[in-house]
């Protein structure tokens, strides 16, 4: 962490920069590689601190599953809280559950529900991980990290960087506020009418899945690539 926080802090010596971007190169091959065979994925954002008794743990518990039963891979930071909530909701169905994790000093340990994991270094590229193998984003109750992450993939949609995937954010009460904000930018013209159209707000488990799926598996025609072979020693697996 300490070369991300030099590096941030202005320009350096060529060797200085060079060396940095090095190590962001391999964190990206390593994520690379240990995700290329876990999608087609469902990537769910929410907060590391609410515990396995907590009204939203249950919840993304019960999403996660059911999104999971559509066929799709559960991906989340691969933390506790929403995202252990999540892992194991996929698990607890026989779906599969994969985390990016990201490497902190007080190291933020991957969650027990994990088929697959990968440990990242630098926030964006996490970030970057999190949506490459997605194809909808589910916005549970969170903090900082979480609406960052939501206003990156939406941002992406919106400029066209990435498909039109599906966004939900679940749970009107916790998100009011950014809904209205986001109403806000409409009324003063700084996002367009038509923007308010990439996401679904909602506190339905059944309508969120179904908007998931009509936006999903036959629009993008989501099929297994089984003739694409893993190589072991590439640390690629199905």
């Amino acid at each position: 962490m300490n070369s991300e926080i030099k590096f941030l802090e202005g320009p350096h010596s060529r060797w200085k920069e060079f060396t940095f971007i090095t190590k962001v190169m391999f964190d990206f091959i390593r994520g690379f590689r240990t995700l290329h065979f876990v999608g087609p994925c469902v990537t769910i954002f929410g907060s590391a601190r609410f515990k396995e008794d907590h009204e939203y743990y249950k919840t993304t518990e019960a999403l996660a599953g059911a999104i999971a039963q559509l066929g799709f891979t559960i991906m989340t930071g691969g933390g506790p809280g929403i995202m252990e909530a999540a892992n194991k909701g996929a698990r607890a169905v026989g779906g599969r559950s994969v985390g990016c994790n990201i490497v902190l000093p007080s190291e933020q340990k991957p969650n027990d529900y994990l088929d697959r994991w990968v440990g990242i270094n630098y926030f964006f590229v996490r970030k970057t991980l999190l949506v490459k193998y997605s194809y909808a984003f589910v916005v549970m109750p969170g903090g900082f990290g979480t609406l960052d992450e939501f206003f990156e993939a939406i941002t992406l949609i919106q400029t066209h960087k990435i498909a039109n995937f599906p966004i939900v954010i679940f749970d009107k009460e916790f998100h009011q506020h950014v809904v209205n904000h986001i109403s806000l930018m409409k009324s003063k013209g700084t996002i367009a009418e038509s923007d308010l159209n990439l996401y679904l707000v909602t506190d339905s488990i059944e309508d969120a899945v179904m908007y998931i799926k009509n936006n999903t598996i036959e629009k993008f025609g989501l099929a297994p690539k089984h003739h694409i072979k893993p190589f072991a020693w590439l640390n690629e697996f199905r």
